[in-house]
């Protein structure tokens, strides 16, 4: 008994001091630099929680104040982080000194050869970051190698990345997920090196999650590493100077990626040729190498490839590492072109067997003047415009011009082409348009994914005119349009077009898709670009219509009906105005609900509507309606009856958010983009149907703030001046 009773006292013991080690462990006593591996009690607030901006400086401040290490609470150390789609093995989050000993930032420099895949399916990230340490310069822009794991090291490393239009610096804590002490995803050749790693992590939180890294393109992280212009050419319809292309667009320092089509059956299946189907390779040379025999004496174009796996997995033809054709070279030209064999994942290529194997070409072009296929170099830079604007459904969310009744509702934008390039014999002027559609990745958790996007060009013949109609697709071809809509980020094309003024029109393929995207428009020279838009007008004002747009026609002559209908209506008007001849709105909408709830299934006009009915017409403010007041509010409801009734094609009783558009402009308005996704979201319902008493009320509140707009504005200055009290009783009483 003495012996069980001094176990269980020993295995107490053992427990005590056991929670007292994890404890301790756990407690947070941590000290900024080397040598220190605990981390903080999960219990204890975030000090960075409450920071208003991830700023790098203010993030060390707060670290060295607080005596602590980062723990980013923007991308938390949770599984959550990794994979937001399924639940598997526990990840254990690791700082870089926990994994190893006196960790690095960058070892000997960064080289194409650190980079290794992990478990994700990112290769295509991979090898844009391969390509990114071929261009110092580039590679300083992105990673600070001035980061370090000794000076002043408090946990926390920035990247830049190019974001949507913008440069963005990116923090993150070094806690990475590991598996059994090792990490799981990219890396670093040497194991003490962390910058890849840690790239990746900064590359997945603006992203969303590391998972939201599988599958895509090279040419989106080559574009977010540059914020370049990639160009995609389909190898099987390359065009003839292509060679050329990539020639200079290596010399300018430009990334370069190539994949071969995936097989429907196998992922990623290996070639008996070593190649390997629907994996991203990035090239990293691109030479004409001199060959010099007894018999032949010449240039023979060459490719430089790498598989960002980093092994054995290479080209097994001709030129291939230790191939007799090696032997047609001079050791000098080996050594020129850096020339090694070993199962490192690079390899070469002839020109000619890179284009038959390979499928698609992706080229990250640095800046719009690396865009130049002609061999003298055009040392000006090209003309660069960008606008954000979005995709929003039951306003501008119209789809290709398949769905022609919705695509006019498009957002539009202008590009006017001055001069021709200085060296075209056609006197052509070319211009690059980039499509780029925002946050998609960072949405997959919601389960929404890339839109098929594309963009048409047409000709616009008046320059002041405002967007395209339904009228002008219906009658009008387009001049250029995107290779094709596809569901990838980015879509662009380079076309060669006469000067003059175009209208672009990105979409989606089909309508009602929503999402945020950024236009691009490059040309050599000057242009004028911006969205094609209009100011909000009654388009009486302007004496005439912009453009296509007339000025509205007067009510057409009443029939016999409508004459019977109006001495009935004075009748009406005389018996319930009573001696004063005047009627307020409760009187307003005794008469008009009584005629067009007769014409229209609906509840008849509100207080509030008749309320505005009578302001717009109540010069002396009285709050009342005199007879020919009310005459001549009652033209104008005959004639939007009519404009309603025109427009509800299906005969629902409602109009859609795309009908009301070109209702609005048959009223006598011109509407800006801006002011009509107001309207919209103001009188539409939730189908985005707008019921007749809400169009009415909508056209009476709108020409009413016009009017009196147009009051305080005399001179047509486009400025008007309010007193509080003036702009309060105009906009209230309306």
């Amino acid at each position: 008994m003495d012996m069980f009773n001094r176990f269980n006292k020993y295995k107490d013991d053992f427990n005590k001091y056991r929670g007292e080690f994890e404890s301790m462990r756990n407690r947070g006593q941590r000290l900024i630099g080397r040598g220190s591996r605990t981390t903080t009690r999960k219990e204890r607030k975030n000090p960075f929680a409450g920071l208003a901006k991830q700023d790098y400086k203010s993030i060390v401040e707060e670290c060295q104040k607080n005596g602590c290490l980062f723990e980013d609470p923007e991308f938390l150390a949770v599984d959550e982080s990794v994979f937001y789609s399924k639940t598997g093995r526990k990840f254990k989050w690791m700082r870089a000194s926990e994994i190893v000993d006196n960790p690095k930032w960058v070892s000997d420099g960064a080289s194409r050869f650190d980079v290794k895949q992990g478990e994700l399916g990112d290769c295509w990230l991979l090898a844009a970051v391969a390509s990114l340490t071929c261009n110092q310069v580039l590679f300083e822009k992105v990673v600070d190698t001035s980061q370090n794991f000794e000076d002043n090291y408090c946990g926390v490393f920035r990247f830049n990345f190019w974001h949507e239009g913008e440069w963005k610096e990116v923090v993150v804590d070094d806690r990475l997920p590991t598996y059994y002490d090792q990490l799981v995803f990219m890396h670093s050749a040497d194991k003490k090196e962390f910058w890849s790693a840690l790239l990746e992590k900064a590359y997945a939180k603006l992203m969303g999650s590391y998972e939201a890294l599988k599958g895509g393109s090279t040419s989106e992280a080559m574009c977010d590493f540059t914020g370049g212009v990639t160009e995609m050419f389909d190898l099987q319809k390359a065009p003839p100077n292509l060679l050329r292309i990539m020639l200079k667009a290596h010399e300018r320092g430009s990334l370069m990626g190539c994949s071969i089509d995936a097989d429907p059956n196998t992922v990623e299946a290996r070639l008996t040729n070593g190649l390997v189907m629907g994996h991203a390779y990035s090239i990293t040379n691109v030479c004409l190498a001199d060959i010099k025999t007894p018999k032949f004496e010449g240039q023979i174009p060459m490719v430089r490839v790498r598989n960002p796996w980093g092994n054995e997995a290479e080209w097994k033809g001709a030129w291939s590492d230790g191939s007799r054709e090696w032997s047609l070279l001079s050791q000098d030209e080996k050594d020129e072109l850096g020339l090694t064999f070993s199962d490192d994942g690079e390899f070469w290529m002839s020109f000619q067997d890179w284009s038959t194997h390979f499928q698609k070409l992706e080229i990250c072009n640095l800046g719009p003047d690396s865009l130049e296929e002609e061999d003298v170099c055009n040392k000006k830079k090209w003309e660069c415009y960008k606008e954000s604007s979005e995709w929003v459904k039951g306003h501008s969310a119209g789809g290709c011009r398949n769905f022609l009744d919705s695509f006019a509702t498009n957002p539009q934008f202008r590009m006017t082409l001055t001069d021709p390039d200085d060296d075209d014999d056609d006197d052509m002027c070319t211009a690059l348009v980039a499509v780029l559609q925002k946050d998609r990745r960072k949405k997959r958790k919601e389960g929404l994914d890339l839109m098929t996007i594309g963009y048409v060009i047409y000709k616009v013949e008046d320059e002041s005119s405002g967007p395209l109609d339904v009228r002008y697709f219906k009658y009008n071809a387009s001049v250029a349009k995107s290779p094709t809509f596809i569901n990838m980020r980015e879509v662009c094309g380079r076309h060669k077009l006469p000067p003059g003024t175009y209208a672009i029109i990105p979409s989606t393929f089909e309508p009602h898709f929503e999402g945020k995207f950024l236009i691009r428009i490059f040309t050599e020279k000057p242009n004028v670009s911006g969205e094609l838009d209009q100011q909000t007008s009654l388009i009486e004002d302007d004496g005439r219509g912009p453009g296509r747009v007339k000025k509205p026609a007067p009510p057409a002559e009443p029939t016999e009906a409508e004459r019977a209908q109006a001495d009935a209506l004075r009748e009406t008007f005389r018996r319930v105005a009573g001696e004063d001849m005047e009627i307020d709105a409760y009187e307003l909408r005794e008469i008009l609900n009584a005629v067009f709830t007769r014409h229209f299934k609906f509840d008849g006009f509100g207080i509030d509507t008749c309320r505005s009915m009578v302001a717009m017409h109540d010069g002396d403010l009285s709050g009342k309606l005199g007879y020919e007041e009310f005459k001549e509010l009652w033209d104008d409801l005959r004639k939007w009856k009519g404009v309603f009734l025109k427009f509800d094609k299906d005969h629902s009783g409602n109009l859609s958010s795309y009908e009301m558009r070109d209702a609005m402009t048959e009223v006598g308005f011109k509407v800006s983009n801006a002011c009509r996704m107001s309207l919209v979201k103001r009188y539409a319902n939730r189908d985005n149907q707008i019921e007749f008493g809400d169009f009415i009320l909508c056209v009476i509140r709108l020409k009413t703030m016009l009017k009196t707009y147009r009051s305080f504005d005399p001179d047509r200055r486009g400025c008007a001046q309010f007193s509080p009290d003036e702009f309060i009783q105009s906009t209230m009483y309306s």
